[in-house]
């Protein structure tokens, strides 16, 4: 049998041009940790909302109370979690890529009824490797 000589990854690709940790992107607001309420919706790993899904279904305030329909973040974010479970459960075979619809009030300011969107969930690993979820737009990585 040959043997090969052990070369690390820089010595391959060259030195890390730049990093960009989960836990720097919670605390910079990039992703909204949203595990507390994950498990109790029964997703046993730590999750994470892009902003852009934040902003999308599960942003709300008073004004839009009075303007839409009377609706809470809890509520909004329980129903995005809701489904991000049932999709998991539903799966034959679960994947590290899934897409989800949800019927949610869009925080436009003006719509009444509800919309259907389509999100993205991928598990992958997390900063030391644990599996983590993080639920994206599906035009987001």
């Amino acid at each position: 049998m040959k043997k090969t000589k052990s070369r690390s990854l820089e010595a391959v690709f060259g030195p890390l041009v730049s990093s960009y940790s989960r836990a720097e992107a919670i605390a910079d607001g990039v992703l909204i940790d949203v595990t507390t309420m994950a498990r109790e919706a029964g997703l046993q790993w730590p999750v994470a909302l892009t902003h852009s899904v934040w902003r999308d279904c599960v942003s709300w305030d008073e004004q839009r109370n009075r303007s839409q329909v009377c609706q809470d973040e809890d509520g909004r974010l329980w129903d995005v979690l809701f489904m991000a479970v049932f999709v998991i459960r539903r799966a034959a075979v679960p994947k590290d890529r899934m897409t989800f619809t949800l019927y949610r009030v869009p925080s436009d300011g003006s719509t009444l009824e509800p919309q259907e969107v389509t999100l993205k969930l991928i598990v992958g690993p997390g900063d030391d490797g644990e599996p983590v979820v993080t639920i994206l737009m599906p035009h987001e990585d």
